[in-house]
């Protein structure tokens, strides 16, 4: 039987968890995700899990911080003037915007604190210092 292999197309179904137990993420009622195995589109432990799996095989693993989205970066939180945002905009702490840089990519960052003149925005990956599990089907290989 046809093992997963680097460069090789599949579909999977999985469930990720926080080492508390609460799910982060799903693809339960949606279609089975979609990657080549090697070329970076998932995270580096869910990717080296899928090596050797065969269609229709399931597995649990559990991924460190380091083969996730790794920890939480200091130099990811920025503090940003409260005259820069738009007069009829209400800052408050939790709200997710999206700030570009200065080649143009978009990042989503999350309001932490509000001071009297500035705003501090968390860039970090909402996953970032996370061990994660997921529990993981192989549906195909392409």
């Amino acid at each position: 039987m046809q093992q997963v292999k680097k460069g090789d197309t599949v579909r999977v179904h999985y469930h990720g968890t926080l080492t508390d137990g609460s799910t982060f993420d799903s693809s339960e009622g949606r279609d089975p995700l979609e990657f080549t195995v090697g070329n970076g589109q998932v995270i580096k432990g869910f990717d080296d899990a899928l090596i050797d799996m065969q269609t229709g095989q399931k597995k649990t693993v559990n991924i460190p911080v380091d083969m996730a989205y790794g920890h939480r970066n200091d130099d990811m939180i920025l503090e940003y003037p409260k005259s820069e945002f738009p007069a009829d905009m209400n800052p408050e702490i939790g709200m997710e915007l999206h700030m570009s840089d200065n080649t143009g990519n978009v990042f989503p960052v999350v309001i932490t604190e509000i001071k009297e003149n500035s705003v501090l925005l968390d860039a970090n990956h909402p996953l970032a210092g996370q061990d994660l599990t997921f529990e993981i089907e192989l549906v195909s290989i392409a």
